[in-house]
């Protein structure tokens, strides 16, 4: 295993003050500050003169406008007058839409103008350009570039290149520059306490100091500390399926935050936070990362795990189930579907309480009148529609009826507000039979969501004629109805699977077919795959080609997350070539602590000292477990001086020690990391998910790692 330590240039000291290029860069920090606080006051002034000519206006178009509907051409020059008025408060609305954008990335840098330098010559003999990278970009009135964001493309020369010759693309040129200088700050508004010129991209001090700093309960974000091989992550063209492969601590889930912002830059006004998925692997983990992309200034993308998204799609009284279906079920179902056709008892009534709307005799025979279309997507669709138009008429019908105006006109207040937002006065039959129809809609409002939903097929006993068995898992009837109605999501631009060797080739096979139109970054690691049944990533591979094409990789394999110390234990669980690979970027530290105990009362006291010496220092910590009935154990071992129990809708605490779960703890980090128990009983060897499971553990811990046995110590982790 190779260990990078590099020294950085310049440290913060009081001797720095004497140091002529410090005194030139503070002066250039506090002249750009107080440039983005005058931005950021005219701004406020500008949006305040706005908000009240929007105002004026709104009032004198209100005070002049008289609406006058007697003739036809009457009503027409009022409409025309009301489009007006819109389009002038529309203009209003972008205007301060705009500058809203505008303070906002001002108020980001205020926090921090910049973190880095670039001096780049275009041509032999030009004084180098000197341009300074931020979280957002942000030009002056004069249009004149104060800050570059990190995300634009002349900035990759920044994270990419070393020193001299070298080249970034734009607008699809290639433009050839000399990198004369690379220079990283560590500023605070507008502080600065250090610079560091380095000459090659890896001797990133400031790295170093991000590293060294003690964990939180939320995951900071590293535009400014972005490594070569994740930049490349990062700023990876768009393909249909990327797989990137990391070990542990290798920054994957930074990496995929930062592509996300990545996007986002790239595709400014045309993509949405509603239009980019980040499935993960649980709550914890979400609300770990969930400060990420705001701090840089970017929304979060629609996120969920996999039980919130086959829970929002399979029927209520059905849960979410085991997940271990071979991938060749899938593959059956899609052979079935190819030549189905209905039966008659493949069909369900709409019906809401004991009202039925539409038989489910009628669906069938909307069925058989569209036999001329293959079952499927296409006449599903069809058959919606249609069913849809027939619900509006039997609403219609009943609305007509004297029972219905009997209720409509019995509706006290309360339920009148409710439905119609108003209080109801009917002035004559046709406006009386308007509201009826409305009342009708709302009583019933299930059964447009039941045909929308297609809840009129009886999927399962579809899939269980068509395949011959007695029931169907979850991810079986979520594949055979997208199979059978299209059901997707085809408006999805991006899907981001953090921790993919956690997931079943179903789960990913049903993933990949609900995001059709989407591109995939995947990330994982297959020696953290910790629970049995999941996909390889051969088959990972697989499952993506088959659905979206080619599938592109990338392999991160260096070590930001901990200390070389801890970085050569976990690395010892893997075989020769890959340990070989891997290195860690920090400095050296205090080695792991290892301990067998022989009896109970050895081992309790050990535990008692190693939980008492986590919760003395700063930062977070945890004691890690790899099932749940293990952290009951060391609960009733400590009694009150155990640790709190994190479960799944917990928020991690900005300090202190914790008690989790491995499965809850994947993705997370921790400055000091406790294994209560790694015996041979817990972890044996020659079992490969034993072995995963216990790299997985240590690999949670930054600087401090506590290992404890309880009797034999594990053969996997002696020499």
């Amino acid at each position: 295993m190779q260990t990078e330590s590099p020294q950085p240039n310049h440290e913060a000291e009081p001797a720095l003050t004497n140091d002529p290029v410090f005194q030139q860069e503070q002066q250039h920090l506090a002249v750009t500050y107080a440039k983005l606080q005058e931005l950021g006051r005219a701004l406020v002034r500008r949006m305040e003169k706005t908000r009240e000519a929007a105002a004026q206006d709104k009032r004198s178009m209100s005070e002049e406008l008289a609406p006058n509907f007697a003739t036809y051409a009457d009503a027409m020059e009022t409409y025309a007058d009301f489009a007006a008025m819109n389009r002038v408060i529309d203009a209003y609305n972008l205007a301060q839409d705009a500058d809203a954008e505008q303070l906002e990335r001002i108020q980001l840098l205020l926090k921090q103008p910049y973190f880095a330098k670039v001096a780049l010559q275009f041509k032999p003999g030009q004084e180098p350009k000197e341009l300074y990278i931020g979280t957002a970009g942000i030009s002056d009135e004069s249009y004149r570039r104060l800050v570059v964001d990190w995300r634009s493309p002349v900035a990759e020369v920044y994270y990419n290149q070393d020193n001299g010759p070298t080249s970034y693309v734009a607008d699809g040129r290639t433009i050839d520059v000399d990198l004369k200088l690379r220079r990283q700050f560590d500023i605070e508004e507008d502080r600065l306490n250090a610079y560091f010129d380095t000459t090659v991209a890896i001797q990133d001090s400031l790295l170093l100091a991000s590293l060294s700093k003690r964990r939180t309960a939320q995951m900071q974000a590293i535009t400014a500390t972005i490594q070569k091989e994740q930049n490349q992550v990062v700023r990876h063209e768009d393909v249909p399926v990327l797989l990137v492969s990391g070990i542990a601590g290798s920054g994957k889930t930074s990496v995929l935050l930062q592509r996300i912002a990545y996007l986002f830059y790239q595709n400014r006004g045309s993509l949405d936070a509603s239009e980019v998925f980040l499935v993960s692997p649980n709550p914890v983990f979400q609300h770990y990362i969930a400060s990420v992309l705001p701090d840089l200034g970017e929304r979060n993308p629609e996120s969920l795990t996999w039980d919130e998204f086959a829970r929002g799609l399979l029927p209520p009284d059905r849960g979410v189930g085991e997940a271990d279906v071979p991938l060749e079920a899938l593959r059956r179902i899609d052979a079935a579907v190819a030549g189905f056709e209905f039966d008659a008892i493949d069909f369900r009534d709409i019906r809401v309480g004991d009202v039925r709307l539409i038989s489910a005799d009628s669906v069938r025979k909307l069925a058989d009148k569209l036999r001329r279309i293959p079952a499927g997507p296409h006449r599903v669709t069809l058959m919606r529609e249609e069913l849809h138009t027939r619900l509006e008429a039997r609403l219609a019908q009943m609305a007509g009826t004297d029972e219905t105006l009997d209720e409509l006109s019995a509706l006290d207040l309360d339920e009148q507000l409710r439905i119609f937002h108003e209080a109801i006065a009917p002035a004559d039959e046709q406006e009386e039979r308007s509201f009826a129809l409305r009342f009708v809609r709302d009583r019933y409002a299930e059964a447009f969501a039941a045909v929308e939903n297609d809840d009129w097929l009886r999927i399962d006993r579809i899939g269980m004629r068509l395949l011959g068995t007695d029931g169907l898992a979850p991810v079986e009837w979520l594949y055979l109805k997208m199979a059978l109605t299209g059901l997707g999501n085809p408006d999805a631009k991006y899907v981001m699977i953090d921790e993919v060797q956690d997931y079943t080739a179903a789960q990913l096979a049903v993933l990949a077919r609900y995001f059709r139109r989407a591109h995939f970054l995947l990330l994982g690691d297959p020696n953290q795959a910790i629970a049995a049944g999941t996909a390889t990533f051969d088959e990972v591979r697989a499952v993506f080609e088959a659905a979206h094409g080619p599938v592109e990789e990338c392999r991160l394999m260096t070590s930001y997350r901990s200390t070389p110390e801890i970085t050569e234990l976990f690395a010892s669980l893997l075989d020769d070539e890959e340990r070989a690979s891997i290195s860690s970027i920090q400095r050296a530290d205090t080695p792991p602590t290892i301990l067998s105990c022989p009896d109970e009362t050895s081992y309790a006291t050990a535990l008692r000292e190693a939980v008492d010496a986590a919760r003395a220092g700063d930062g977070l910590a945890a004691v890690i477990v790899p099932w749940k009935h293990e952290a009951k154990r060391i609960q009733k071992l400590l009694g009150d001086g155990a640790p709190a129990l994190v479960d799944d809708t917990a928020t991690l605490p900005a300090s202190g020690v914790v008690l989790i779960t491995l499965k809850l703890a994947k993705g997370l980090e921790f400055d000091r990391v406790v294994v209560p128990d790694a015996s041979a009983r817990i972890f044996p060897a020659g079992d490969p998910l034993a072995r995963r499971r216990l790299y997985t553990t240590l690999s949670r811990a930054t600087r401090e790692l506590t290992v404890l046995a309880r009797g034999e110590l594990t053969p996997l982790l002696k020499d």
